[in-house]
This record gives structure tokens, sequence and C-alpha cells, in this order.
């Protein structure tokens, strides 16, 4: 039991209704899961008004209702708080509930298109191998030291996001690493957390679905720096055009990284091969597995934050070096007779041309590039065209083939991405719908030497079609694959 007093510190009220000295069970947001004395908030959200659910919420035993639009017929046994924005009170709210843990270890959040999940999860990996105990909240899973828990949005809600905080601090974590999503600042699921620092990945084109212009979508990345506190420090990648806009309004303590600009942390590429990166930092050559020049700005800013964080650097470059790739994030196998199969994640313009370029770099003969890739269904469509073509301009052969439908006409996103291949490339590209089938066929296409680049799912072990996940995972279909020709 929790007082509503305390849980409402610093919460922005305009007006109550009732006491809010008296004791509450949970804090819920979904009516469905209300109990007994719970408070429910009722949120404003994208497709689902919580206000509508008020009236339900109190059936199920809600003695307070968090709101912003106070209902005009009250019960009296009920305590009405009404609030300028529920989804702002529900995270400031959160964080009381849960005694602020975010206050009480080093919590680093992690801001970009690309790179997210690699940047948050080799920096637990890394800090790890130091000896500490991390915490991990990503897209691919949350981990609190070393008990991992499924995760099912890039950013959770916060109150599932104070939860998993106040579990690593009672497991005594000395830090916690976090992906934060524009959806999840948007949403104001971030809000009431204090960050120790935050890095600005890179921005490029996605989830124009969802935030209609890419200056929307790149204003409020930055809010997620315009709230860092001074005592916090921001870590900005200087070689993309958006790295020094992220600053503007922090009170945060600036420190950029790069590879072409003059840096507080730079990084060089000596040698590329597919099996790692020699680099250079400050004149000292360090070995990564890690592949591709994308790769080696996440680990520029895992090395500037793990310096910025305390750890030496000579202890940074070496625990650097024994860094494993991310699953899902160029991730390969070869076949007997030589043939190399990438599996990455890449599902945005910019990714995929990442990943391509890579490949090309490290090519070193007359092998064949044959690319298998989609795209989401219920996301941003403007960005179908573009992939097609990239793909199709940077490959000896694609083949177009089914993602996560989800709840859209496979055929319909094939049918739009097949609208940005350039004439000159058409006789390179093919369509299967089937994804099994289309990984079946680039394995057929391929011959000893040759490179097979299978994008967009990554680490992800399902297909999603008509709402519904399948078990399908693209690393073990192309394996699959290698062993039936190998076995004809």
């Amino acid at each position: 039991m929790k007082n509503l007093k305390d849980i409402l510190y610093k919460v922005a009220i305009q007006q109550v209704f009732g006491s809010t000295n008296i004791q509450i069970n949970n804090l819920v947001f979904d009516s469905r899961k209300v109990t007994k004395n719970d408070a429910f908030v009722a949120q404003k959200g994208v497709s689902v008004n919580g206000h509508l659910f008020i009236e339900k919420a109190i059936d199920f035993g809600a003695s307070v209702i968090i709101c912003e639009d106070v209902p005009v017929t009250k019960q009296e046994e009920v305590t009405y708080v009404k609030v300028a924005n529920s989804s702002v009170a529900l995270a400031i709210m959160a964080a009381n509930y849960y005694n602020n843990p975010s206050e009480k270890m080093p919590l680093i959040g992690v801001t970009g298109t690309n790179g997210k999940t690699t940047v948050a999860s080799l920096l637990y990996q890394l800090f790890k191998k130091a000896g500490y105990k991390v915490g991990l909240l990503s897209t691919v899973k949350i981990l609190v030291n070393d008990i991992e828990f499924k995760a099912t949005h890039t950013t959770p809600d916060s109150v599932t996001i104070n939860s998993y905080l106040d579990k690593m601090l009672t497991a005594g974590v000395d830090y916690c690493f976090m992906e934060v999503s524009s959806h999840g600042i948007h949403q104001k699921r971030t809000e009431g957390l204090h960050f120790a620092g935050g890095i600005f990945t890179n921005l490029s084109h996605d989830h124009l679905d969802y935030h209609e212009t890419f200056a929307e979508y790149r204003n409020v990345k930055k809010q997620f720096f315009d709230g860092l506190p001074k005592s916090a420090f921001a870590l900005t990648n200087l070689d993309d055009k958006n790295g020094n806009f992220m600053f503007q309004n922090t009170k945060a303590t600036k420190k950029t990284y790069a590879l072409k600009t003059i840096a507080d942390f730079k990084a060089k590429i000596l040698e590329k091969q597919l099996s790692g990166t020699l680099i250079s930092v400050d004149g000292i050559e360090v070995w990564t597995k890690l592949i591709g020049v994308f790769s080696i700005y996440n680990l520029t800013a895992i090395i500037a934050t793990a310096e910025l964080l305390g750890l030496e650097k000579l202890e940074v470059l070496t625990l650097v070096s024994r860094l494993e790739s991310v699953n899902g994030r160029f991730e390969y196998i070869v076949s007997s007779d030589g043939v190399t199969a990438i599996v990455d994640y890449a599902h945005t313009p910019d990714a995929l041309k990442n990943v391509l370029e890579t490949i090309n770099n490290i090519r070193t003969g007359n092998e064949k590039l044959i690319t298998v890739v989609g795209c989401g269904g219920d996301r941003d469509k403007t960005k179908r065209p573009k992939m097609a073509h990239i793909a199709s301009q940077l490959s000896n052969q694609v083949v177009f083939t089914s993602d996560n439908p989800r709840t859209e006409n496979p055929q319909t996103i094939l049918d739009e991405m097949e609208a940005g291949v350039a004439p000159e490339n058409y006789k390179k590209t093919i369509t299967v719908l089937n994804r099994k089938q289309a990984i079946k066929t680039a394995c057929k296409f391929s011959e000893a030497g040759d490179i097979i680049l299978i994008a967009g799912k990554g680490h992800e072990n399902y297909q999603e079609i008509n709402g519904e996940r399948t078990h399908f995972d693209d690393l073990e279909e192309v394996a699959n694959c290698f062993n039936q020709l190998k076995n004809q």
C-alpha cells in the first residue's frame, strides 16, 4: 500500500475531488487490470482514450481516478484528481510509487534511429566484463544483472520501467543502460526518470507513420536531451548532421564522438575484414569483432560512455576487444562450400544502406551479393520504395519478400517496394512472397564465395501475419537451407 499524497509529489495537479490522504494498492492505466483500491490513470492515447473506461475501472474497484477530464457524475467514495497531462502524471507517479529508483543508480539513455540496441547491449556487456552488476532495458531483452525478462516495446511503459529499475536496485545493480525511443519520449514514458547520461547515435528516415514529418521526429529526439539534468552528460555523434542540434537546449555536460570530425572521442578504421575491424583510438590499436563503419560509430560511443562513467581508457579498450556482436546485428554463418549468410536487423533505408556498403567494402573478388529484404506492415510506407531502390542498387541480386505484414496485405507491401526499383535494376530483382521460400531461393542462387544478406528482422524469432505471431528465425532458416544443399 502507498499513500496517494506521496505518489502525487511533483505532479501538476489542477483540481482534486475527495481526499489524497488515502492508501492505494497499485498504479494502473489499463482498466482491465484494475483491482480493489487501485489508482486508475486515464490517458488519452494514440488510438484509445482511457477516459472512456473510468466507470469500468471504478466497477473493478478503483478508489482513485487520475484524469484530464473529470466526469460530470462523480462517485462519493472515489477520489478524482484532475491533471494537465495524464501520461506525464503517470510517469511521475510511477517513479514516486517505486521511490524514484533512477535517482539511486546511474541510468544511461541511448536514442537515435539506428544503433540503440547495439550501444545499450554492448555497454551492458562491457560493464559486466569489468566486474559490475548491470541492468539493461532494450528492444531485445530486459536484464536485471543475470536475470532475463522478455521485452515487448523499445521503451516500456513508465510503470514497467520503474518496476524493473526497482528490481535492479534491489539486486544491487551498479549501472543501467536503456534504449529510449521516439515513441517513448513522445508518449512521456521517460518523464520522472533521472538520467546520468544520454547518447545520440544518428538520425535518419524512420517512424514517419507516427511522427508525420522528419522535423517532428528529430525534435522529439531532442526533447530527451533538453530534459537531461545539469549533473548528466550528453554524448552526441558529431559526424551526424543532427548531432549538434541535440545539444541546443541541454543543461548537461556536452561531449562528442566521431570518426571524421575533431571530437572529444575519436576512432579511426585501419583495416576491415569479415571477421572484424582494426581501429585506432588515441593512437592505440584495437581489434574488434564488430564489422562495418556503423558498428565502429557505435563502438566509439561505447568507449566514450565507459570513460565518462569513470573506467580507465586502457581497461575500456581491452574490454572492447572482447565484446561479442549483438543477436541479429551482422550475425553470419558460412556454408560448407563457402557461401556467407549475414542476418541483420536493418529495417530502415539508412541501416540497409550501411550494411550493404559494409559488405561491398569487404568483398574481395567476383563474389555476388544477394539480398533478401521486405518491409513491415502497418508502419511507415514511405520507406518501402527507398529500401527497394537501395537494395537493388547495391546488390547483384535481390529477392523481395514478406517481413512482418501484420494486418496489411503482404503483396501490397511488395508492390509498393517494387515501385522504387530503377529500370536498370529490374533484371536484378525477383519477388517471392513466402519468406522461407525467399531464403531458399537466395541460397539456390548462390555459389561458392557469394554473400547472402537477409535483412529486416535480425533477432526476431517470429513472423507476424494478420496479428498472429508464428515462429520464424532467419538464421535458423538459412542454416537449414545450407544443410539441405550440402546433403543434395
